[in-house]
């Protein structure tokens, strides 16, 4: 049984959209930004205490004996990233949270994570507490300018 090429390729293509929709969908739902953010800053925090870089013939060890900080405060991050994305009602909390692990990250962790990990702690943290979830009910109308709206001559105007 053979099955014609374009339409496989359809299909795809209609999955593809159908799967895209869906994350549009479940990512306007949670502050998504502020999960990635948050998860961006815990691994340089993470990986640079441990890393053995190279620059060259130079060797740049960046071990220090604050590694189980640096450990703790990554591990903490990404487990607030996770949980910006899954339980929306902490936002607050988690957004604190994160602000406050990314300043202390600054002396514990080879200078949050070469400033990567603190700068993207801060953006992530702030954007957790400034997201506000979507309503349901559509946009009112703004309310009409009392100034603008005609009074009828006769009626009490104020004091006026």
């Amino acid at each position: 049984m053979s099955f014609p090429r374009s339409g496989r390729r359809e299909n795809v293509r209609v999955a593809a959209t159908d799967a895209r929709r869906k994350f549009r969908t479940w990512r306007g739902e949670r502050p998504f930004w502020a999960g990635l953010f948050t998860f961006a800053a815990g691994l340089p925090i993470i990986y640079f205490p441990y890393a053995h870089l190279n620059f060259g013939a130079i060797p740049l060890a960046l071990s220090t004996s604050a590694g189980a900080g640096s450990l703790i405060i990554g591990v903490l991050l990404v487990t607030l990233a996770i949980s910006l994305w899954f339980q929306q009602q902490m936002r607050v909390f988690a957004g604190i949270t994160v602000i406050l692990l990314a300043l202390i990250s600054f002396p514990v962790a080879n200078f949050g994570g070469l400033l990567i990990g603190l700068v993207c702690g801060l953006i992530g943290g702030s954007l957790a507490c400034a997201w506000i979830p979507p309503t349901g009910a559509a946009e009112s109308r703004p309310a009409a300018n009392s100034a603008s709206t005609p009074v009828p001559v006769g009626e009490d105007q104020g004091g006026k």
